[in-house]
């Protein structure tokens, strides 16, 4: 199968990238730095150097790849909390789940694309009682509104099988934490690993994927994609470096 994964050079696609070539998956890895094509390629995928945000460019490089399923893990965060130039980053971030998924998303249907797995967030449910669920209310404003707009272009573009992997907060190598800091909390390999089995499990919509900490129900990723938090290599359980 050829899949065009938006977004290889970030901490989940330079660990999703061995899961699909190990199953002789064919890979089209974006990053929007020629200089990172090189990394993509050792990975063992193609690369494609293409910005989201231009809308005429990633409608010719989807259209380029042939790939059959999207898989959208792009995110701008290069700085990290509690720093000077994070209020800025979460606009870029924010501005590229809004203008770059519609862009992807378009493109992905113009080219015949059946089916888009993307990156969401679990920690946007108002509080509740007790874990939340898929369908919980959403706490409105901050890092939903950019979310939301993305899930609403995965979920409801006609002729898209669309998946949506609410992700738990990231910790492990390549992250801002080797431990979990916040709940929900997800080890950044079952991240990519709950990414690699959606290329061929799970009915379109919505799913929390994050540690079973009790912050949110993993039960539905569980059955349908058959997640387990403590799984992260590509057929085995791993110990969390």
């Amino acid at each position: 199968m050829r899949i065009f994964l938006a977004g290889a050079t970030g901490v989940v696609g330079r660990r999703l990238v061995p899961l699909l070539r190990d199953a002789r998956h064919t890979v089209i890895g974006t990053t929007r730095v020629a200089s990172k094509a090189a990394s993509i390629e050792r990975l063992g995928a193609v690369p494609s150097v293409v910005d989201v945000l231009d809308a005429t460019a990633i409608a010719r490089a989807l259209a380029d790849a042939r790939a059959s399923i999207v898989i959208h893990q792009l995110t701008d965060l290069s700085a990290s909390p509690n720093t000077p130039e994070f209020a800025a980053a979460l606009e870029r971030n924010a501005r590229l789940r809004i203008e770059g998924t519609a862009n992807l998303m378009a493109a992905a249907q113009a080219s015949g694309i059946t089916r888009v797995i993307a990156q969401s967030v679990a920690f946007l449910y108002a509080p509740g009682e007790g874990a939340r669920t898929e369908g919980d209310a959403v706490e409105p404003g901050g890092v939903a509104v950019g979310a939301l707009a993305l899930e609403r272009a995965v979920l409801g573009t006609p002729g898209i099988d669309g998946i949506v992997l609410r992700y738990g907060y990231f910790y492990g190598p390549g992250t801002w934490s080797a431990e979990p800091r916040m709940r929900p909390a997800l080890h950044v390999d079952a991240a990519a690993r709950v990414a690699f089995l959606a290329v061929t499990r799970g009915a379109p919509g919505i799913y929390n994927i994050a540690d079973d900490d009790g912050a949110v129900s993993i039960e539905k990723a569980r059955r349908e994609l058959g997640f387990d938090p403590a799984v992260t290599a590509a057929s085995s359980p791993s110990r969390r470096d």
